[in-house]
């Protein structure tokens, strides 16, 4: 019966497995932050239940600092990662190769042989009560009608000791719980169930229940890491190798464990040359269905636009990782034709076909990922073996936000853009995807048609999502490549757009260095550019960090992946509070930097960490780098990303927007960002009205010249609130003298940063090396006078006379402020990642000369980050905040996104936030 263990890395990047004590004496010193009373109590119960005595006497006394950390490392244990020491290397296992001196030939002996490495026992009372304590969860969850949660680490442990000696009545209960309620990948309770199932192949362990074969069996459908040495093993045990042969033939994450099934096979293991036919073959592929000739669907149609706001509120972000619990909470603020859309959805399923959500404008706002999983548990089908996941699922929007519709892509949906204003709620309709058609069931009168985005789709579909196809596909090519065999014709391939003559924009040469190539990338054609920089914050990155585990990555192959704490440090909830202890030493141990509660918005530090005319991507739609070019992206592809070091990307248009002229007196950056929608409103490309949507930034690239000079922060405004205008990404153009300056800066609070503990240090010191390597010679790429664009909006600031602002709700609708003037505003909000210290400073100086005639209204200040917070104390200017009786807030998202402190109801607001949805602020 085993428990756990725990790995650290040593300096030849080995991974030896330890006792609990002595990780954690050896654990890293520089996270000594405060640990709360619940930690406290965490960590003293685990240490009882694993008779761990002498370690909990020396917690107890508290006399050694380092054991500060040892109690943040065991919460990231438990719920994050195994604790790793600071000299782990930054790449143990991706999703292409081993990196940064880790090789194929010294890999991790755990890799070799999980069951080396023994963990405690549980005594029989602890485990005998995991039934009735998980009865009581399943009731719990029932009386929500939500399916129970996932097994954790400590309740496999138990499940295990209760297969080896299983009470009367219960064996086909424990059984359905080991197959099917157990995460797969590298999650921790996977950990447990592939150990314990590596030691019953071995004879260390048995059960009544579970015979060798069924062990291998069981492995097989545990997707990828810690299953995939045991079943490797197996290919030399005659007994077991032709079980072990259909396992792996249905294994996409193999990864670098490919060279070992490949060197059997050319060692004379029959076995393990069926195992690479079987790739080179794609039945992995071959056994799935293929997307149906017609789809009957049951239609739950919303009406409008459905922003990620009404598919997976703000203030639930906290039960995002909980897919089945967050569901309920969508559209959950009632709307014209929805009051009750669990019920609603349940009424219609009587029906007796799958439902299809449909919307006149669907997915616009944040890139979460969890807007998605919120559908698709309600109208997808689940994922055998893999608990609270669900694939599949028909997505219908006469305008589908891109980003959105790349998370459905990846999450095997099938995502189609139409004219849906024939098409009501609770119509049942037959989806013809190869022809294109839509039609009544009951009369059969065609009702929309469409043109789908590429044919590869259906792969996508067929295989379960974009990612496990990208995946899958590069396993049968490697396959047929080490057999000599040509290319495989069973997929799709993504199609390659045919260059003419005409040069190529800035964002289309980006996107080509980022691939290695000489030239620019044109628009249509599918490529995957590397990730020099990914970005991840914290109500969406504990999904990211199941999705790492659902990719079995131990190590990142993109250059800098950053964590940040801005959306939950405010007034963090209890489960707040344990992502803050767990999830930092989860990035670091990747290889990646976490930053910590309270340092402020993701976008301000990332923006500092950034590399000129480089590539990246990140889980917050408005991860849109000033320099450079980034692809924002849900949890999932941020995960892909992060682990593999590229993204799939079908290279958008773009669309150029070129400033001339002198900006005006009174006017700030801020009317030239909203000058955007204005001109194009004005210009008929841009609409307002939600049922026949026009947006010509939708899916294409913003590519903004004239502003050469800018700071790179000023930058950012305009790069930001691209992403208000659903724009797949945008490029700026600015001049090498302020990113030079900008540059110099970064190295010197990347080095701060250093000095001050963070990690991983040496992606840190990775990055200054790169700034200073840029700097040693400054170049930029810039666009072809002949590149071609979607369209051009000039826009001449010495026409811009008064102030621009965009009317509630909805940030596409641009008005002057002579438009709206005379509204009673109640409440006044100065802060988000669309501001910087500069911001705060005029406003201090305005508060400063009128203090006396008081404030109208409610005030409320949050300054970007830590650091911009300490300045403005120092000069004076919270004093000033204070003597008018403004709100000051922790530096940091919270109050733009509105999950948590929120302003009053009903209130008009003048906010420099981001976005004006309604319940957003």
């Amino acid at each position: 019966m085993y428990a756990f263990a725990i790995r650290r890395s040593s300096t030849n990047s080995q991974t030896a497995f330890l006792p609990l004590q002595t990780v954690c004496e050896k654990t890293r010193e520089n996270n000594e932050k405060r640990v709360t009373a619940f930690s406290t109590l965490l960590y003293v119960s685990i240490l009882r239940y694993l008779h761990y005595p002498s370690m909990l006497s020396t917690f107890l006394r508290g006399r050694n600092r380092r054991y500060a950390s040892a109690r943040s490392n065991l919460c990231s244990f438990l719920l994050g990662d195994p604790v790793v020491t600071n000299d782990v290397s930054s790449g143990v296992l991706t999703g292409k190769k081993y990196t940064r001196g880790t090789s194929y030939e010294n890999k991790p002996p755990f890799h070799r042989n999980p069951s080396a490495f023994p963990i405690r026992p549980l005594t029989t009372d602890t485990a005998n009560t995991f039934i009735h304590d998980y009865e009581v969860h399943v009731q719990e969850r029932a009386a929500l009608k939500i399916a129970p949660k996932p097994l954790g680490a400590t309740q496999v442990a138990s499940l295990t000791q209760l297969l080896e000696s299983p009470p009367n009545n219960h064996a086909e209960f424990l059984l359905d719980l080991f197959e099917n309620r157990v995460p797969p990948g590298v999650d921790e309770a996977a950990y447990v169930k592939a150990t314990w199932l590596a030691s019953l192949l071995e004879g260390k362990v048995s059960s009544p229940l579970i015979d060798r074969k069924k062990a291998v069996q069981i492995l097989g459908t545990m997707q990828g890491g810690y299953n995939i040495a045991p079943l490797i093993s197996s290919l030399d045990d005659d007994s077991l190798a032709p079980m072990a042969v259909i396992a792996l033939s249905h294994t996409l994450l193999m990864f670098d464990s490919f060279h070992d099934v490949e060197e059997k096979a050319r060692n004379g293991n029959p076995y393990a040359a069926q195992v690479l036919k079987s790739w080179a073959d794609a039945e992995w592929f071959m056994s799935r269905d293929k997307v149906p000739e017609k789809i009957t669907v049951t239609v739950f149609k919303v009406s409008g636009e459905t922003n990620t706001d009404d598919l997976s509120p703000a203030p639930d972000a906290w039960s995002r990782p909980d897919i089945p619990l967050h569901a309920l909470a969508m559209l959950k603020n009632p709307r014209d034709g929805i009051d009750n859309a669990p019920q609603q959805i349940l009424e219609l399923k009587e029906k007796g076909f799958p439902l299809a959500y449909v919307g006149d404008v669907v997915g616009t706002g944040s890139s979460r990922k969890s807007a998605t999983n919120s559908i698709l548990w309600y109208m997808g089908k689940d994922i055998p073996f893999v608990p609270n996941k669900r694939t599949g699922g028909v997505c219908l929007g006469s305008k589908i936000a891109p980003i959105f519709f790349n998370t459905m892509e990846d999450s095997g949906a099938l995502p189609l853009e139409m004219d849906v204003s024939g098409i009501q709620m609770g119509n049942i309709i037959d989806i013809y995807p190869y022809t294109g058609i839509v039609k009544s069931h009951e009369t059969g009168e065609e009702l929309s048609n469409f043109v789908i985005k590429t044919e590869v789709l259906f792969d996508e579909v067929q295989a379960g999502g974009r990612i496990p196809l990208i995946i899958g596909r590069g396993l049968t090519d490697r396959a047929r490549t080490s057999l000599g065999l040509a290319p495989s014709a069973v997929f799709r391939r993504p199609s390659v757009a045919t260059h003419v003559a005409q040069g190529f924009t800035l964002a289309q040469k980006m996107v080509g260095k980022a691939c290695g190539l000489d030239t620019g990338v044109s628009p249509g054609t599918y490529c995957e550019p590397k990730m020099t920089t990914v970005g991840s914050q914290d109500t969406t990155g504990p999904m990211t960090r199941d999705e790492l585990k659902d990719l079995a990555c131990l190590g990142f192959s993109a250059d800098l992946v950053m964590q940040s704490f801005c959306h939950t440090a405010a007034y963090p909830k209890p489960v707040d509070i344990l992502t803050h202890h767990s999830l930092p030493d989860f990035i670091r141990n990747r290889g990646g930097v976490s930053l910590r509660p309270g340092d402020g918005v993701i976008h301000s530090w990332l923006n500092r960490m950034l590399l000129p005319d480089t590539v990246g991507t990140g889980g917050d739609s408005h991860t849109r780098f000033p320099i450079g070019i980034s692809f924002p992206a849900g949890s999932g592809l941020v995960a892909f990303g992060a682990a593999t070091g590229v993204i799939p990307l079908d290279m958008p248009e773009s669309v150029r927007v070129r400033f001339k002229g002198t900006m005006q007196p009174g006017i700030t950056l801020r009317d030239l960002v909203h000058a955007i929608p204005l001109h194009a409103i004005r210009q008929g490309l841009l609409t307002v009205a939600k049922e026949g949507k026009k947006n010509i930034f939708s899916g294409r690239i913003l590519e903004i010249e004239g502003l050469e000079n800018l700071k790179c922060e000023q930058a950012f405004e305009l790069s930001d609130a691209s992403a208000e205008r659903s724009a797949a990404g945008c490029t700026i153009k600015l001049n090498k003298e302020p990113i030079i300056e900008y540059l110099n800066s970064n190295i010197v609070m990347l080095k701060w940063m250093i000095g001050n503990s963070y990690g991983d240090r040496r992606t840190i010191e990775r990055r200054i090396k790169a700034m200073e390597s840029w700097l040693m010679n400054p170049t930029l790429l810039e666009a072809d006078t002949s590149a071609e664009y979607a369209a051009t909006i000039d826009i001449d600031m010495n026409e811009i006379k008064e102030p621009i602002l965009c009317a509630p709700n909805d940030p596409d609708d641009a008005r002057i402020l002579s438009d709206v003037m005379g509204d009673k505003i109640d409440e006044v909000f100065i802060g988000s990642c669309m501001t910087n210290i500069g911001h705060f400073r005029a406003a201090g100086n305005l508060l400063e000369k009128n203090q006396q005639e008081g404030l109208p209204t409610r005030l409320w200040i949050a300054p970007p980050t830590k650091m911009d917070e300490e300045q403005l104390t120092n000069e004076g200017y919270y004093s000033i905040f204070g003597a008018v009786g403004a709100r000051t807030e922790m530096p940091g998202c919270s109050l733009c996104m509105g999950n948590q402190a929120r302003v009053a109801e009903k209130s008009t607001v003048v906010s420099t936030s981001t976005r004006n949805f309604p319940k957003r602020l």
